[in-house]
């Protein structure tokens, strides 16, 4: 009975780890954004306009093949209509003005029958399938645009992950500094080598760490639900970063050598082309509507009368044949009208372009030179954090030897918090200079992505 208890105990320990395993999932930056591209809402619903727009390019084709359809009607007139007819067309002799009361039709009929209708020829569908593959490469626009708008999400908020956790090991290490000079110190204070003072404003120092402590934690907190949403992941999973913030990491952020900015890699140009590719073709599609249209018909039924109630009999065939064309002659200048109002449009989109492009350049030199400058306040903030730390360290030493005071102590590890934290926030202020140059440059996506 006891081996029974510890093989359930057994199976249920091996249930929770595997459980635990499968919603702690560890992602690095790379990973990170190829999970968002194939699971956030916004680039799932841009998929689904692709299956729209196809399913919008099958009605434009199925337009053009045979339209078949069936009907039946069965009537009873109920009342059969009755019309006058001159008596002299039955009765030669009957007098003039005299009128017969005549029943036009019986009182059961019904039809029956098949008919088929065929475009031939229509210069407006042609160029709607023409239109078919533009209209299809601009859904995939939508997609590419959804996606890169969830990469630069998605690198943003990792990377605030990432400098808030770096953030959150230097307080760390800063209080358990501190702890220790705050033990050397209480021990001084026992032997009466330092006031009593001394002691409380460097645990006044430490309680202001572990407070900046909680809020970095909570931070951290508030930075992984980010990062959660941006990647399409439920709040309640809980995530882990493979990638770590190095030293040589951010070495590598240089600037790059500006070689001017691929238009057709900045979706919002390539998806304005594309829908000038549109309006060029339904300029096309409105003068072609001048032209004739070619269309087969045919029909194939049959119709029934009886003056009793019997659908199975006295049923008579009929078919037809037909052959026409539809020509324009005259629209009252409709057609002139709407070609001026989409050679308006191709001007607004002409005019839009050149907007974007030089939008696209502004963007790239500003990416620059936030990149510049990021590299140049991070060293700056790098110094002075390293030139900090020195301070608190000679400041410890003169206060042990009696060189110094307990203000200098605690001046000093404010200073080296201030400079940490100008640090970081000039690190998170490079990082993110560096997505939105990819971003300006049409670099944002790659690998395929």
């Amino acid at each position: 009975m006891k081996i029974k208890y510890l093989k359930a105990a057994f199976r249920l320990l091996l249930l929770i780890l595997s459980s635990t395993a499968y919603s702690q999932q560890s992602f690095s930056l790379k990973e990170a954004v190829q999970y968002g591209l194939k699971n956030h809402l916004t680039v799932k619903n841009a998929e689904l306009e692709i299956y729209a727009a196809e399913n919008t390019i099958k009605q434009v084709k199925v337009a053009g093949l045979p339209q078949i359809s069936g009907q039946f009607q069965y009537t009873a007139n109920v009342i059969v209509p009755t019309q006058l007819i001159a008596a002299k067309n039955f009765n030669p002799q009957a007098a003039e003005g005299e009128v017969t009361k005549f029943k036009f039709g019986v009182p059961w009929g019904g039809q029956a029958g098949v008919g088929v209708n065929q475009l031939i020829f229509d210069a407006t569908w042609l160029v709607g399938l023409k239109a078919a593959p533009v209209y299809r490469e601009l859904a995939q626009r939508s997609v590419t645009n959804s996606k890169t708008a969830v990469a630069e999400n998605v690198m943003k908020a990792y990377y605030s992950v990432l400098v808030a956790e770096e953030r959150s090991k230097i307080l760390g290490l800063n209080i358990n500094r501190l702890d220790t000079l705050l033990r050397e110190i209480k021990i001084m204070n026992e032997k009466g080598f330092v006031e009593k003072l001394d002691v409380d404003r460097l645990q006044v120092q430490r309680n202001n760490l572990v407070t900046e402590t909680i809020k970095v934690q909570n931070l951290i907190q508030l930075s992984y639900g980010l990062l959660k949403f941006q990647m399409g992941i439920k709040q309640q999973e809980s995530i882990t970063l493979k990638d770590k913030l190095s030293e040589t990491d951010v070495n590598l952020l240089q600037l790059p050598e500006y070689q001017g900015v691929d238009y057709g890699g900045r979706i919002e140009y390539s998806t304005l082309m594309t829908q000038r590719k549109l309006t060029t073709l339904d300029i096309e599609r409105i003068q072609k509507t001048a032209l004739p249209k070619l269309f087969f018909s045919g029909s194939l039924g049959a119709g029934h009368s009886n003056p009793r109630f019997n659908p199975f009999e006295r049923w008579f065939p009929s078919s037809s044949l037909s052959l026409g064309v539809q020509i324009p002659i005259y629209d009252s200048g409709l057609r002139k009208t709407q070609i001026q109002q989409q050679n308006i449009a191709l001007t607004r989109i002409d005019q839009s372009a050149l907007l974007l492009r030089e939008s696209f350049e502004l963007q790239a030199t500003q990416g620059i030179i936030s990149l510049k400058n990021g590299l140049e306040t991070l060293k700056s903030q790098k110094a002075n954090m390293e030139l900090a730390q020195e301070i608190v360290r000679v400041s410890k030493i003169k206060y042990q030897a009696g060189a110094g005071t307990n203000i200098e102590v605690v001046n000093a590890e404010s200073s080296l918090k201030e400079a940490q934290t100008n640090y970081f926030a000039a690190l998170y202020d490079l990082l993110i200079a560096k997505v939105d140059l990819d971003k300006a440059m049409g670099k944002l996506l790659v690998d395929g992505q």
